[in-house]
């Protein structure tokens, strides 16, 4: 049978950046706001101040390379940087590492490559691992469960600690902040703990971090979303959970008393927004079905290697990093067949 196409121009199915990077936007919210309701308002601060951040350096460096802002302003992908970078960090870190932290990730990993689509790392992530390492104290320091603390941070409370320093009221920053769950069992592992007395302490909930559960659970069903709308697809979600799970299931059988369990790792930290919103990123992920599954799987290996044996309690940043200089690499052993050979 003869095949017969149609003269240009030809349809198009009516997907755009804008609209994509608005449907990120949209899966983000639930997890957002279950996060709100265990931590308080910082994380909405926070947002706004990298919304406007990030808004104010992608006008800035398209002036400076004499391209046109308005399409590139209006296609969300700097607002998607800033509300992954913000929904990262600590909701009680002070204002201007919010703010350096998306300019980094917007001029260095993002404009200085050429802007959207030329950049090999993905801008929340870099900007994210760039303030960690260079302020490790107050990067690792997360309010309390409002259950733990006695005292649910409120808006006020929020904006005072994240300008200031200090809560209002005549409130302590310590009476609200605390180790996150991670670092908690990191520690307490390395003080030669067993699990059983571990998981003792309000941190832990169910088979997970107390709260932490939920939040996964939200950022799932934006994931879910997301495969649902076609954005991304399964692989490297599947991959990246896929293969966490195995690993720590292996050393978790070997010996319950000093590896947790799978679904702690899967639900505890930044497991679920990495693995479905930020791995997921079509410029820095690999290409064709067969890398993203080789891509998505090592994400998961490094994610428990760095975090078992390595200096970071929480190590999806790192470990998509490393992947992503991996990417070209993958892309080239994984390129599908050429039809007729």
């Amino acid at each position: 049978m003869p095949f017969k196409t149609s003269p240009a121009p030809f349809t198009h199915q009516g997907n755009s950046v804008s609209d994509t990077m608005r449907q990120v936007l949209y899966a983000l919210i639930p997890g957002i706001t279950v996060y709100v309701y265990f931590f308080g308002w910082g994380i909405v601060v926070n947002i706004i101040l990298a919304s406007i951040t990030a808004l104010s350096c992608e006008a800035l460096m398209l002036w400076l390379r004499k391209r046109p802002i308005r399409p590139f302003i209006t296609d969300n992908s700097a607002l998607v940087t800033a509300w992954l970078l913000a929904s990262a960090m600590p909701p009680f870190a002070p204002w201007w590492m919010t703010i350096l932290g998306t300019a980094f990730g917007i001029i260095f990993a993002k404009h200085l490559y050429g802007g959207l689509g030329y950049n090999p790392f993905n801008p929340a992530v870099t900007g994210y691992a760039m303030l960690l390492i260079s302020f490790p104290v107050e990067m690792t320091h997360w309010p309390a469960l409002a259950s733990l603390s006695n005292h649910y941070p409120g808006i006020l409370d929020s904006i005072s600690i994240i300008f200031t320093g200090q809560p209002t009221g005549g409130l302590t920053l310590d009476a609200l902040s605390g180790a996150t769950p991670l670092d908690t069992m990191k520690t307490a592992l390395r003080d030669l703990y067993v699990l059983e007395d571990i998981k003792q302490n309000p941190l832990f909930g169910d088979f997970g971090a107390k709260g932490w559960e939920w939040i996964g659970n939200a950022f799932l069903l934006g994931g879910f979303w997301l495969i649902y709308k076609r954005v991304i697809t399964w692989h490297i979600p599947f991959a990246v959970l896929g293969s966490l799970f195995i690993v720590s299931g292996f050393f978790f059988l070997i010996d319950v008393d000093i590896y947790p369990s799978p679904l702690f790792h899967i639900f505890s930290g930044a497991t679920i927004i990495g693995a479905f919103f930020i791995a997921t990123d079509p410029v820095t992920a690999a290409a064709s079905n067969k890398g993203r599954l080789y891509y998505g799987a090592s994400i998961g290996i490094l994610i428990y290697v760095i975090r078992t044996w390595g200096g970071y309690p929480d190590a999806v940043a790192f470990s998509i990093l490393l992947m992503n200089m991996a990417v070209p690499t993958i892309d080239y052993y994984t390129q599908p067949r050429v039809f007729g050979q």
